[in-house]
């Protein structure tokens, strides 16, 4: 008897608008991807990110975001839209941000990426940052603009 290969899918959630509004402006995105070394573990840091995403709309410098899972592969984690690299950094030292980072250092691998688009179109953000996280295009190193990309 031979078994079919899991196919993995990767799910998304609806777009949560930030307090910044959408405008053709210059943004920066980033995409984070967070590989669970377990399922309860891939569970628990989901539901940090649906936390943290309830303060989305409060989020200084936040134009929105997606959380994004791939439940068979205990991998998720966000595409993030920011009026400026200031903004980002901003919500990456909060303390809320912070004490989940502590929560699940040592208890997966984490990467991301950040890159600066001229103006926001959402099928361009999500298409970049879906062949990042499906792995059709590779990650860059460091904060890239997205022409040099």
């Amino acid at each position: 008897m031979t078994t079919r290969p899991v196919t993995s899918r990767l799910l998304r959630t609806r777009w949560r608008s930030g307090p910044v509004p959408l405008t053709l402006c210059p943004v920066v995105v980033s995409v984070t991807d967070f590989t669970a070394t377990s399922h309860p573990q891939a569970g628990a840091i989901a539901l940090a990110g649906l936390r943290l995403r309830r303060t989305w709309p409060r989020t200084p410098g936040a134009l929105g975001m997606w959380l994004w899972a791939e439940v068979a592969s205990r991998r998720s984690g966000s595409v993030s839209v920011w009026r400026d690299e200031g903004a980002l950094g901003e919500f990456v030292g909060r303390p809320d941000h912070i004490a989940v980072v502590r929560a699940h250092r040592g208890r997966g691998t984490m990467r991301a990426a950040a890159w600066e688009a001229e103006d926001f179109d959402p099928y361009a953000v999500w298409s970049r940052a879906r062949a990042l996280l499906t792995g059709t295009t590779s990650w860059p190193q460091g904060f890239v603009r997205l022409e040099d990309a």
